[in-house]
């Protein structure tokens, strides 16, 4: 079956590293389901992975890819959870939570199985390419928002990086739960767009806010995190899931963070049930993931270097003929 894949790592240069080709069709297995991929979407963890990240050597070829929607052999329109082990579903009841394509072949392919208790039903609300955007991004920024910084309608948040997609889903989540959001972004074209999604307003990286928000979405890293701690009015929660920028930012802020009693939560996909709520949420309510560009499957590295270059506002989404 032809699909997108990493053939090799390098943590310079990852599209090194991306093949597209032939890969072995994915045999069945007890306990798992194989689903024919209409669509799924990328994530900066598809380059970490090509940078050996969470990839090792010894698992080469992968066939990356954590998320996709499609039909399942009984023929179901479905949506994948891409977090495998969590609960020892389909697995032994000792192996470590891992996401797809860190141990098991992914989404960027005719084909993909996983343990049954993976596959979720996709809302008929939703199109294939919609639903592909959820399982990772989307379902990062519902985590962070709802369960991990707790806040309610009417309380204030900022999102750092406009334009990346957990943080466009955050705007768009934050907005149709009744929060005040507030983003941030390098450049004007990608604030006007924040805006236009429902931020209450959009600033320049490390501009001051109007007040202190009640929580701060964090997925940029060292080049936002002092901004992000100072932007805390004191008891507000800092949620961080991913460190685009670096991981070791030139000033922590320590003493601002337990002078006012800041908390700091780390976050990192969400569970089965967060999925479910999520899938529902956006049949119920009308929102959509925002969707920067569809691709066919044989076009995925256009799609990475896309992404790779930062040019993307929203979701990179690749669809599969499947016949």
């Amino acid at each position: 079956m032809f699909a997108a894949y990493a053939a090799s790592l390098d943590p310079a240069h990852p599209l090194n590293g991306l093949e597209l080709g032939d890969r072995p069709a994915p045999q069945d297995r007890p306990g798992w389901t194989t689903v024919d991929v209409r669509a799924a979407s990328l994530n900066h963890h598809d380059l970490w992975s090509l940078r050996g990240v969470g990839l090792a050597e010894d698992k080469l070829p992968m066939i990356l890819g954590c998320d996709a929607a499609g039909i399942d052999q009984d023929g179901n329109e479905v949506v994948l959870h891409s977090v495998i082990g969590q609960t020892g579903h389909g697995v032994g009841p000792d192996e470590p939570r891992s996401i797809l394509t860190e141990r098991y072949q992914g989404t960027f392919a005719e084909r993909v199985t996983v343990p049954t208790y993976n596959v979720l039903p996709k809302p008929r609300e939703l199109s294939f390419e919609q639903a592909a955007c959820l399982p990772t991004a989307w379902l990062t920024a519902y985590r962070m928002l709802f369960t991990n910084a707790g806040v309610r309608p009417g309380d204030s948040v900022l999102v750092q990086g406009a334009g990346g997609g957990v943080a466009t889903a955050a705007i768009v989540l934050g907005r149709a739960a009744g929060l005040r959001v507030y983003a941030t972004s390098r450049d004007e074209a990608r604030r006007r767009r924040a805006v236009e999604l429902g931020a209450v307003e959009a600033f320049e990286a490390g501009a001051r806010l109007p007040h202190r928000v009640d929580a701060v979405i964090e997925t940029v890293g060292a080049a936002t995190w002092s901004h992000s701690v100072k932007s805390l009015r004191p008891g507000g929660t800092l949620v961080i899931s991913g460190a685009t920028s670096g991981d070791r930012p030139s000033h922590a802020e320590l003493t601002r963070i337990f002078f006012l009693e800041l908390k700091v939560v780390g976050s990192t996909m969400g569970s089965k049930d967060e999925l479910e709520d999520l899938l529902a949420f956006c049949a119920t309510t009308g929102v959509r993931p925002v969707i920067d560009e569809v691709l066919p499957l044989d076009r995925a590295r256009e799609g990475f270097e896309r992404l790779a270059a930062g040019d993307q506002f929203g979701k990179i989404v690749l669809t599969v003929n499947n016949g």
